[in-house]
């Protein structure tokens, strides 16, 4: 709780967010009726002559509550709430008003004004400011100072004092914005309904507005204590009764649900005024294919929930926490829980158990057990076994686990397309060998090597919920609060429910990448039955008419590939329509923008929490702030002010900006971007590069040096736009992979082209030591790695981490240095005034080939460690030359004519000379006609592949990073 301030500035850091356009401006004009009787206008004839509850006999003492209004717009999942709360001071002395809500831990707060005595005052978002030291004024943490929250339909609490005048009234406004997540098939939303007193005018309004038809909507009895929202313990087959007053006025794509208890209504659920949750479910119909793409005023969204698929193959190991600590209940409903699970395990599956506490017990050492009838009974029989005592190894427990997964794909190269899950579950804090947090989280990245997926559950209080969380989030997994006075059996069994259905893996979603930019996260380790992938971006033009979006995922041991263009002009009035006539607030008609700056935050933050460098959690937070601000969120990273005397305000969350947001729920997200970028400088970038041959730059032309030759060969390759061309692979060696996309240009006036083409889009690949993937294009440089970094190509700066360097020269060039044996260099070329035949694009140079295998591979790859020479053609080898590139039969062609040996094939070419390097440097080269024909192995069409981020060589896709 906060302290009292007299000042008439206070500084209220919170961490929520939402807008103040939805509320409209009607509340400030509010005119107030200061007659008390309409606390009882609205009670029902049939409560005639029945005695109306009191309010615990305290209006006399404080404010009392005269009208609570909250109201939601759902545009495409993304949700609008307006809170409206009007309370009076009857006495003539000045009174505490108290306004306290509960809102959901995912949400942002946008807006908050306060009407007290006929006088506004209104909020700010601000950077939040460094606590001085020695403050010892801080916010109220729940529990032990975790980020409280770490299951979606979990609430935290919103609290607000204010002194309100004698004989006065004071209205509390409050707005915030939520993604609504897609969980076992439905989409949920929430409204904690608790203004604990009986209100006279009551009322929760929730509006739906689709782009596709709700095929499913239910409205369950309101929701009290700590069941989480994903789980209903009803039987699925009845329809769970509405909350008493509760109207649906259901359309194809819309919905009207609302909420009016009278007092008596209100009374008969609950007498304090604490009613519980008002739940909202409901889903909608999902087109085959692709999923749902929308677009408005210069952003899009991708909805990609796909269905009807068989389920992948599971490999699980279930860590369990057996110390002193679990003893009672949490024992005996994990135990429970674990029983469904096993029950629930398909036929294809494969799993163990582990217990930790001071000992480590595996139920089957060194193995992974296959589903049977047999095997299921067995380990059941190890769970009703298991007894707590001892501490708590959290450390040994994790290890255990991840060994075993490791060595069962080790040994078993047949379940590569399986999915791997670790499924750790503890009450308490590590007490027993490595109890140091990030000791603890460097043996567990370590431990699991990206190989699987860790999903943590804490139950209780005493857990260290920052590190549960961490560890999920650095393996591709989440993690879930269970509080102390929960179900956990049913938690624990609704969240396994939620994982234990992977339909696919190795999800890449991949768009035009010229056309958007400042993209969400596109890679996603699985997708589970129920769940839905979103992401947003920034259209580069809107006046463009297609978007190409290709999905690349793994089920089981099949590649998927989903391919189409989407009509955006078409997608955009189509929206743009809905829209205008089913939604009047100015936020609502921009809601494509507002989620994006939504998850864009989520994601920096989630990078943020991840980061070890304090340099580079200093560059997340300038990017997220940035965006807060942008959008008037209240996030870790800024803060909210409000100019009134004599106000006392409650946050729920930590104030520590580094490990406290609340932002990492759900999927792991990793991308980083911002309309903003600051600049990311870790140390200073070169501006002098290295000179080098190798290269494929301009139309394109590919220049290929042979030092050991002491000459040159070049060559063009014309191909067709949208091609993604592989020019270096190396991935079962040094694990490098550079693939380059073509972007087409009108050709020059009497060229005898019938069109150019140039880089547009520069990936490099890299899978050892660890997995990262460089998109550059001439405009931005994404670096994913462990997390997501977005470094614009017109300012300088410098990224390090993990073996792998980026260095960009602002306006010139990009440097990559992969284990300090491979540098590429990426030239940016910008026109300023481009013709019709001209466009940015990329020019592509090996600097450095040290650490690259001799068994490298692509159009300039193949030619690293080879040798060439001068030789000359024989003449019938010359005529027939001739005749396939259409020399006329009575033209005697040269004798002899010269030729390049290379690989044992001799290949005619003609002297000429190369431009590099913008020009600045001429290379005298061997110059080979038709596509490098001869030159290369095969002909240049092999050498195109799927799509940017493929590392397969050949046809075989496996090899796919």
């Amino acid at each position: 709780m906060f302290m009292f301030f007299v000042h008439t500035m206070i500084t209220v850091i919170l961490l929520f967010c939402l807008h103040a356009s939805v509320m409209g401006e009607e509340y400030a004009n509010q005119e107030f009726d200061d007659n008390i009787d309409e606390l009882f206008s609205d009670l029902e004839r049939d409560s005639f002559g029945h005695r109306v509850p009191r309010q615990v006999n305290k209006l006399e003492s404080k404010p009392h509550i005269i009208d609570f209004k909250v109201k939601t717009t759902i545009i495409s999942r993304y949700a609008f709430t307006a809170v409206s709360c009007t309370m009076i001071n009857r006495v003539s002395a000045a009174k505490e008003g108290v306004f306290q809500i509960q809102i959901p831990a995912a949400a942002y707060i946008s807006n908050f004004t306060m009407i007290i005595g006929g006088r506004v005052y209104p909020s700010e978002v601000r950077e939040k400011e460094k606590k001085p030291e020695g403050n010892k004024k801080e916010a109220k943490k729940p529990g032990n100072g975790a980020s409280a929250g770490n299951i979606e339909s979990e609430m935290e609490t919103f609290r607000i004092a204010a002194s309100i005048p004698g004989k006065n009234k004071a209205t509390f406004l409050l707005a915030y914005e939520e993604l609504l997540q897609r969980r076992l098939g439905k989409y949920e939303h929430v409204t904690s309904v608790r203004p604990q007193q009986l209100v006279s005018k009551l009322s929760v309004e929730v509006n739906i507005v689709e782009h596709s038809e709700i095929t499913f909507l239910e409205t369950p009895p309101l929701r009290n204590g700590r069941t989480s929202s994903s789980v209903n313990t009803a039987n699925p087959n009845s329809i769970p009764e509405a909350p008493l007053s509760t109207v649906v006025n259901r359309a194809k794509t819309t919905c009207k649900v609302t909420f009016s208890p009278s007092i008596m209504q209100q009374a008969r659920i609950a007498r304090n005024g604490i009613l519980g949750d008002f739940v909202v479910r409901y889903d909608v119909e999902r087109e085959l294919g692709i999923g749902d793409i929308q677009v408005l005023n210069g952003y899009f969204v991708h909805y990609f929930a796909p269905k009807d698929l068989p389920a992948v193959p599971k490999n699980v190991v279930f860590v369990i926490d057996t110390s002193a600590s679990m003893v009672g209940t949490k024992i005996r409903q994990t135990k429970e829980a674990l029983f469904t699970i096993l029950k629930d395990l398909r036929p294809q599956d494969h799993f163990n158990i582990v217990s930790f506490s001071n000992r480590i017990k595996v139920w089957q050492q060194g193995k992974l057990v296959p589903v049977t009838p047999d095997n299921i009974r067995d380990a059941k029989k190890f769970i009703y076994l298991l007894s707590p005592t001892g501490g708590t190894n959290i450390n040994g427990g994790i290890q255990t686990g991840a060994t075993l997964l490791s060595d069962y794909k080790a040994s078993h190269r047949r379940t590569q397309g399986s999915v791997s899950l670790i499924i750790f579950l503890t009450d308490g804090r590590p007490t027993v060998g490595e109890t140091q947090s990030s000791n603890i989280l460097n043996n567990t990245k370590e431990a699991v090597q990206e190989q699987s997926c860790l999903f943590s559950i804490g139950i209780g209080n005493d857990v260290d919920y920052k590190l549960l969380e961490r560890m999920a989030l650095e393996n591709c997994g989440m993690m879930r609060r269970i509080y102390e006075d929960a179900d956990a059996r049913t938690m624990l069994k609704g969240f396994y429910d939620e994982i234990g259905t992977p339909l696919l893996s190795d999800i890449h979603i991949d768009y035009t990448g010229d056309t958007v930019e400042y993209v969400t996260q596109k890679l996603f380790t699985n997708y589970f039955n129920g769940s839905e992938i979103v992401i947003a971006g920034k259209l580069s033009d809107q006046s463009t008419d297609s978007l190409h979006v290709k999905v690349k995922a793994s089920n089981s041991d099949k590649s998927i590939v989903l391919e189409t263009n989407v009509p955006l002009q078409e997608k955009a009035k189509e929206v743009e329509k809905n829209i205008n006539s089913l939604v009047n607030t100015t936020a609502g008609k921009d809601y494509i923008e507002r989620l994006w700056g939504y998850l864009s935050v989520k994601e920096l933050l989630q990078s943020r929490l991840k980061s070890e460098s304090s340099r580079e959690r200093e560059t997340l937070s300038d990017q997220a702030k940035n965006l807060s601000l942008t959008y008037n969120f209240v996030t870790p990273v800024t803060s909210m002010v409000i100019e009134q005397p004599g106000i006392q305000m409650d946050k729920p969350r930590d104030d520590d900006a580094d490990l406290s947001d609340e932002e990492h729920r759900g999927k792991p997200q990793s991308l980083h971007r911002n309309t903003k970028q600051p600049d990311v400088s870790m140390k200073k970038p070169e501006k002098k590069i290295i000179f080098s041959k190798t290269s494929a730059d301009g139309d394109p032309h590919f220049v290929v040096d042979f030092p050991l030759s002491k000459m040159a060969v070049c060559f063009n390759i014309n191909g067709e736009p949208g091609d993604v061309l592989r020019l270096v692979s190396d991935n079962k060696n040094s694990g490098v992979t550079v693939n380059g996309k073509l972007i087409g240009a009108p050709a020059p006036v009497n060229s005898h082209k019938k069109q150019r083409t140039y880089f547009s889009t520069i990936t490099i690949m890299v899978s050892k030591p660890q997995r990262s993937y460089i998109e550059i294009t001439p405009r931005k440089v994404i670096l994913d790695s462990k997390d997501r970094m977005v470094l614009p190509c017109d300012k300088s700066s410098a990224v390090e981490r993990d073996g792998l360097t980026v260095s960009i020269v602002g306006k010139s060039n990009i440097t990559v240095t992969v284990q300090g044996s491979i540098t590429f260099i990426v030239l940016v070329h910008h026109y300023k005034n481009p013709a019709p035949y001209q466009r940015d694009h990329l020019g592509f140079y090996i600097s450095s080939s040290k650490g690259l295998s001799s068994d490298s591979h692509g159009l300039l790859g193949q030619f690293l460690y080879k040798e060439v020479s001068v030789t000359e053609m024989p003449v019938n080898m010359t005529i027939q030359e001739s005749l396939l590139n259409g020399t006329k039969l009575n033209q005697e062609p040269q004798s002899p004519s010269t030729a390049l040996k290379v690989k044992d094939r001799v290949v005619p070419a003609v002297k000429k000379q190369r431009k590099i390097h913008s020009g600045r440097h001429h290379v005298d080269c061997w110059f080979v006609k038709n596509n490098a024909a001869k030159l290369i192995d095969g002909v240049y069409q092999d050498y195109v592949v799927s799509h940017l981020f493929d590392t397969a060589t050949g046809s075989d896709t496996s090899n796919e990073l």
